[in-house]
């Protein structure tokens, strides 16, 4: 189990951030001093592994995932606290959080221990005209959308501590909106004009952000739903990884992977099996279009793997 992909919906970290040095004899500290019953199984790197996290298998059944910067450092606590809770509800597996490290032997961050799923990462070439795949996410993510545990965080209305507990948590859970990226998003088209058709991505910009918005009772989504974070044995879908980015709201970021997998026919199937309206349809083809261009700006010029990836996403959004 690994994320060998940058984050789709998550701005870059500056280069200003604190990025610990994290090598084997750090995991292999940590692991033993917070988890000794584990203190015998091998760790083994996972390479490549994402821009997030550093990843060590641990024995065969276990993998320890080391945050590599602040942005990522919540992630430990969400999926331990809610992934247990969805998992029963949905059609695909997920990650099983089994325990949560402490800060320790300078290392300065949470981190965690989960539950090894196996797994092939999900390619174009296997899945994009896939109409199996495509109903697959499709019925993952109206499970998700439909998963509301009791506890589900509310508004934090009220007073007292529990109040600002519930509202402290929704904080935590609650993505940022589409129009946040308008900023970043235009100088990436700027800066990509000649590469990119200028003209079409700023229609399609300006549509999403005028689109109506999601206007219903908020949703889980997962948030970072692209590629990568999709894992299959014998070419089928079997889970899906990387919550770092669950949160309620609107889903309409999580339409994402119908631009990083699908071909137009399968994404006409996904669609439909989803029953996404228009607006909804429209703002997840401006979210595809903001993150390619995010990771576009931030990682082609070094690495020939995600310029294919991120040129891909941002024509596909494009064509819609």
């Amino acid at each position: 189990m690994s994320d060998p992909h940058p984050s789709a919906s998550d701005p870059q970290p500056a280069t200003s951030d604190l990025r610990p040095a994290i090598d084997a004899a750090l995991a292999r500290r940590l692991v033993d001093a917070q988890f000794p019953q584990w203190s015998a199984l091998p760790l083994e790197l996972v390479d490549p592994a994402g821009s997030d996290h550093v990843i060590y298998r641990l024995g065969e059944d276990l993998a320890v995932r080391l945050p590599r910067h602040e942005g990522a450092i919540g992630q430990a606590a969400k999926e331990s606290e809610w992934l247990p809770r969805l998992a029963p509800h949905l059609p695909l597996a997920i990650p099983a959080p089994v325990g949560v490290g402490e800060p320790d032997f300078g290392y300065p961050w949470s981190w965690a221990v989960s539950r090894w799923l196996d797994g092939e990462v999900a390619t174009t070439e296997s899945l994009a005209d896939s109409s199996r795949a495509a109903f697959q996410l499709a019925e993952f993510l109206t499970a998700l959308q439909t998963s509301v545990p009791e506890d589900f965080p509310d508004d934090g209305a009220g007073s007292g501590a529990h109040a600002h507990a519930r509202a402290r948590a929704r904080e935590d859970l609650t993505g940022e909106p589409l129009a946040d990226r308008d900023h970043e998003t235009r100088a990436a088209i700027a800066k990509l004009d000649g590469v990119f058709d200028a003209a079409a991505m700023t229609e399609l910009w300006d549509a999403a952000l005028g689109a109506p918005g999601w206007g219903r009772p908020p949703v889980w989504f997962h948030g970072d739903f692209h590629t990568g974070n999709l894992l299959t044995v014998d070419g089928r879908l079997s889970a899906v990884i990387d919550f770092g980015g669950l949160g309620i709201g609107d889903p309409a970021c999580d339409l994402i992977i119908a631009y990083t997998l699908m071909s137009t026919a399968s994404r006409a199937a996904f669609r439909a099996a989803l029953g996404a309206d228009d607006a909804t349809w429209l703002r997840g083809r401006g979210w595809a279009l903001a993150t390619g261009l995010n990771a576009y700006t931030s990682y082609a010029a070094v690495s020939p793997r995600i310029a294919a990836q991120t040129t891909r996403q941002i024509t596909e959004a494009l064509i819609g």
